[in-house]
């Protein structure tokens, strides 16, 4: 539509195609993202259809015969079942108990310094743990904990304390694993929680100096209800993974002498579901993960939006 058109006719509305047209090269822009979205996560999503079959190579995904709730059935009555749903919840519910108020911890106590380089300093040390590899990671920990001649058992033995197989304890696992991820990933956790205290009103901090509160209550009048709504997303989003385990690290960490408190969903289909080719049980787990981490996406999201007003839809 011309402009002499768009004023001759002030109540009618350009075409679709009319606002491509003007707009071609936004347009251009957001195809890219949205074509990656469709060919790499939505064409594939096809493939949970092997999840119901008695999938093999031969006969493909769509030949192979349908079996059902056949493979569903199979891993509910394995005979470890409950153990792997409690040892992913149980270090979900570990790390996010723990890992999720650190960034917030860190990032309050790094707003509330005011001296350049050490602030600068603090953050550089603490975000640095975050770009080493899984692999460099957990070579760390192993190293690290060695008995005899790991740093930490050096460390008590100084103490008077007796050696201890850190690695080999299961009820150890769940914390080293918890705490090394929390020291890896605090501080670039922190970011996002210094960007929206970065956007608070200064005024609102000169007016608690005037008023003679105290850092404390600056912290808990201000700062925290600044963050609340992202506080609110971010937690949304980790329950949302919280049957999402990583996998990489756990295997890594794994030994035999810690598999009752190490192995998780993801671990148990890489070797039963993967390695052992096994493919339509791995899918039907997997799918199983989805949809519980779906439904608690959903319940939290609901609940968080009754609660404080902010949520994700």
């Amino acid at each position: 539509m011309s402009s002499m058109e768009a004023a001759m006719n002030p109540g009618r509305k350009p075409s679709a195609w009319k606002k491509i047209q003007r707009h071609w090269q936004l347009y251009i822009v957001i195809s890219l993202p949205l074509l990656y979205l469709l060919i790499f996560k939505y064409i594939p999503m096809t493939g949970i259809v092997i999840a119901f079959k008695d999938y093999n190579v031969v006969q493909g995904m769509w030949g192979s015969p349908w079996a059902g709730f056949k493979y569903f059935n199979q891993f509910f009555d394995s005979p470890n079942f409950w153990l792997y749903i409690k040892n992913t919840l149980g270090i979900s519910l570990y790390g996010l108990i723990v890992g999720f108020p650190a960034p917030i911890i860190l990032a309050l106590a790094l707003n509330e310094i005011r001296t350049g380089f050490f602030k600068k300093s603090v953050q550089m040390v603490t975000y640095a743990p975050y770009f080493i590899s899984t692999v460099v990671m957990v070579s760390i920990i192993i190293v690290n904990l060695t008995p005899n001649v790991g740093m930490v058992s050096r460390f008590f033995a100084l103490l008077g304390v007796a050696d201890t197989n850190f690695m080999g304890n299961p009820a150890l696992f769940k914390s080293i694993y918890v705490l090394s991820d929390v020291w890896q990933m605090t501080g670039y956790g922190a970011i996002i929680y210094i960007a929206a205290l970065a956007g608070v009103n200064p005024e609102l901090y000169e007016s608690a100096k005037v008023d003679g509160a105290s850092r404390f209550q600056k912290i808990l009048r201000i700062d925290l209800p600044s963050i609340l709504p992202v506080a609110v997303i971010m937690l949304i989003l980790n329950l949302g993974n919280i049957m999402k385990l990583g996998f990489e690290k756990i295997y890594l960490m794994q030994n035999p002498l810690n598999l009752n408190s190490s192995e998780v969903i993801s671990t148990y289909v890489y070797k039963v579901g993967l390695l052992g080719s096994n493919f339509s049980f791995s899918t039907a787990i997997g799918l199983f993960n989805s949809i519980v981490n779906l439904m608690l996406l959903i319940l939290v999201n609901y609940i968080a939006r009754k609660l404080t007003e902010n949520s994700l839809w």
